[in-house]
């Protein structure tokens, strides 16, 4: 589905209106490019915000945690907020009122459905973890049962929510464009260091491709 996401009183944007996006190529490339976020539950009243991973699969996004996890027993079949943000750079302006940040974020709402089929949980879960780092499941130990009886999974249609970014030089008010200050933009990105074997290690294992190649963003 290419629709574009409808906008709704909770995803329309109140002010900068040109950073909105509503269509599915923006917020999936969002969602693709960082595996962390943000999902927001409330308990008892509370509001709670939990950061855990996320994958997407098609117009569906996924997460999941323990079993006993307070936040996705409290989750399941309840409405959530899930949100991702990519911080790009510091944007630095000629007044503090126009320093600001160019990223990328999206900001999704719907109901929380767990995946109670073992066969599709596991399925599920190895779509995330060959994800990350492609053909790794299969040289793993196989999963145990208890393993996935103490994982529970969840997801949730790409249907309602949007995508917000900002990119390029500060936007000074136009007389402080001839004031001796320094402006302009701090690039940020994520640096990927060099992988550092386990301590226990058994000699003679090889690092795969996977770990080797392996980029985010």
């Amino acid at each position: 589905m290419n629709d574009p996401l409808v906008v709704t009183e909770k995803s329309r944007l109140r002010r900068m209106h040109s950073r909105g996006y509503f269509d599915r190529a923006t917020i999936n490339g969002i969602l693709d490019a960082q595996p962390l976020c943000s999902v927001g539950y409330v308990i008892d009243g509370q509001p709670y915000v939990t950061p855990t991973f996320q994958w997407r699969e098609g117009d569906r996004v996924y997460w999941h945690g323990s079993s006993a996890s307070r936040a996705l027993r409290n989750s399941k079949d309840a409405k959530v907020c899930l949100t991702v943000a990519i911080l790009d750079g510091f944007v630095l302006a000629r007044s503090g009122m126009h320093h600001s940040l160019n990223t990328r974020s999206a900001m999704l709402f719907g109901t929380a459905v767990k995946v109670e089929d073992p066969a599709e949980k596991l399925e599920k879960l190895r779509t995330f973890l060959d994800g990350l780092f492609p053909e790794r499941y299969d040289t793993l130990r196989p999963d145990y049962e208890q393993d996935l009886k103490a994982t529970m999974v969840l997801g949730m249609d790409i249907a309602e929510g949007s995508a917000k970014v900002r990119t390029g030089d500060p936007s000074d008010d136009e007389e402080d464009y001839a004031l001796p200050i320094w402006a302009g933009v701090i690039p940020v990105t994520t640096h990927v260091g060099t992988p550092i074997p386990d301590a226990r290690l058994i000699d003679g294992v090889k690092m795969p491709d996977h770990v080797r190649n392996f980029r985010i963003g």
